[in-house]
């Protein structure tokens, strides 16, 4: 079984995520959609409410599980018997970071390497932290992200 992890912050899960998902199960047998705990973010929904809008985003995709992790992915990524990490690219800026931390992962750990996925064009400007400040300003953020992320923005933003 191919098993690939595509970690991230997702606060929240969008459209482009998700498509990076749809692409990625093209691919991969199973993919782990894993939330990276990063103690020097402060990100506007807990873990356990993340992985909720990612399980709620993605019924009825098949062979997708929800995971979160501390620490260096690279180990992390062995303990779930996967070989590859799966990493979206929305722009050519964001392309140096990415080549960094693929060639450290891959130093750490040698079995691992990295994919990098476009999202559909219609999806290449959009970001969680954009999602959130529309959320914040009462913006209409149903085009960009599934519905049950509307909704737990709305309720973290009330009117």
């Amino acid at each position: 079984m191919k098993i690939a992890v595509y970690p991230g912050t997702f606060d929240p899960i969008t459209n482009g995520h998700l498509d990076i998902i749809k692409r990625g199960l093209t691919i991969f047998d199973k993919i782990i959609v894993t939330i990276a705990l990063n103690s020097s973010k402060k990100p506007l929904f807990s873990a356990e409410e993340r992985m909720d809008m990612i399980r709620c985003s993605t019924v009825g995709m098949d062979n997708i599980e929800v995971a979160s992790f501390r620490g260096l992915i690279a180990p992390w990524v062995k303990t779930q018997n996967a070989h590859t990490i799966i990493r979206g690219l929305r722009a050519i800026s964001d392309f140096e970071y990415e080549f960094q931390m693929a060639l450290m992962n891959r130093k750490i750990n040698e079995s691992i390497d990295t994919i990098f996925l476009m999202p559909n064009a219609r999806y290449t400007f959009l970001n969680s932290t954009i999602i959130r400040e529309m959320g914040r300003l009462q913006g209409d953020v149903a085009q960009f992200v599934p519905s049950c992320v509307v909704e737990r923005l709305k309720e973290k933003f009330p009117d």
